[in-house]
């Protein structure tokens, strides 16, 4: 039996205000951008058209769509298995982080290539450096440790004129490092983004996706499918989000002075208590959190700096506008 149809908002109040996606996908639109997508929408039966969310292949091609559609993308496409985000997601946390940049320039958020971001593990999707550019015209350095997922994100970047000379990828040839060997002498970020590996093993990730698959469904679901996919580095390292994280923290230290605000997801509430007392251990000038809500999950941004209101100043002087 067909139960009642549960009425959706028009907007996705939970998304930042600018973000692109708060209102419910056009598919006309998108279809019109990406002709592939149609062979995947299909009318839901309260006669709503949708994508089936557990078919990573639509998966992919509905992010083909958006990226077309929205950030002006001509090409884009990730090798089998690898990670494939949720857009709306990615876009969220680059409006907030933007919006801390703000904050510590009068409420007005820094645009042009003079504002550099280091994405740590930009992956095989380039998502972050792609949407950092198109919002706000920033340029990007992105560190991979996979060789497989750093020429998949050049080709994209080679095959879209507009992210040429505007995104960098570096290969990290010490898995153990995360700053050290990307970040170069004399070398300084405005921000770093991460999204960090979650989990801690495969069946901690399995779990994981059961239950946001249980969670589209609302049903139970017993063998996932990884509908977003993933490869271990993407979705879980030893000793998990803490482990990375609390890595992250204590090598930011040794660059503390190169990088103005450094950034991260937490997925899991409960590592927080640890993140703080690991940055209060290295000493930071400044802790920002920020809560993020995208449909059945929240999340949120864990940012610090180690640099004092007088040095954020100077900072923006002397980067910000002097480079203008």
């Amino acid at each position: 039996m067909l139960q009642p149809k549960r009425e959706h908002p028009k907007e996705k109040v939970s998304l930042h205000p600018r973000n692109r996606h708060r209102e419910r996908y056009d598919f006309k639109l998108l279809i019109d951008c990406d002709p592939e997508l149609g062979k995947f929408v299909k009318s839901n039966p309260y006669g709503d058209d949708s994508v089936d969310f557990f078919n990573p292949e639509a998966v992919k091609e509905l992010n083909r769509a958006l990226l077309n559609h929205d950030y002006d993308i001509e090409f884009w496409d990730i090798p089998p298995e690898y990670l494939c985000p949720p857009i709306p997601g990615r876009a969220d946390y680059i409006h907030h982080i933007a919006e801390l940049l703000g904050s510590c320039n009068g409420g007005k958020i820094p645009a042009g290539n003079q504002i550099r971001c280091l994405d740590v593990g930009a992956g095989a999707n380039c998502i972050y450096p792609i949407i950092g550019n198109k919002e706000y015209g920033w340029s990007f350095v992105g560190s991979e440790i996979d060789p497989v997922a750093m020429e998949s994100s050049r080709r994209i970047i080679r095959l879209n004129p507009n992210l040429t000379d505007k995104i960098t990828l570096r290969l990290q040839v010490n898995p153990e490092n995360i700053f050290e060997g990307i970040i170069e002498n004399g070398e300084y970020f405005d921000l770093s983004v991460c999204n960090p590996p979650f989990h801690t093993s495969f069946a901690e990730a399995q779990s994981g996706t059961r239950r946001k698959l249980t969670n589209l469904s609302s049903k139970r679901v017993v063998k996932p499918l990884l509908n977003f996919g993933g490869q271990q580095n993407e979705l879980w390292c030893e000793g998990g989000e803490m482990k990375f994280v609390g890595d992250m923290i204590l090598e930011s230290q040794k660059f503390s002075v190169s990088c103005m605000w450094f950034s991260t997801l937490v997925s899991k509430e409960s590592n927080l208590k640890n993140i703080y007392r690991a940055l209060q251990k290295v000493k930071t000038a400044r802790v920002k959190t920020v809560p993020m809500g995208q449909g059945n999950k929240t999340s949120r941004i864990v940012a610090w700096t180690f640099l004092s209101k007088p040095e954020q100043e100077k900072w923006i002087r002397n980067r910000w506008y002097k480079m203008i």
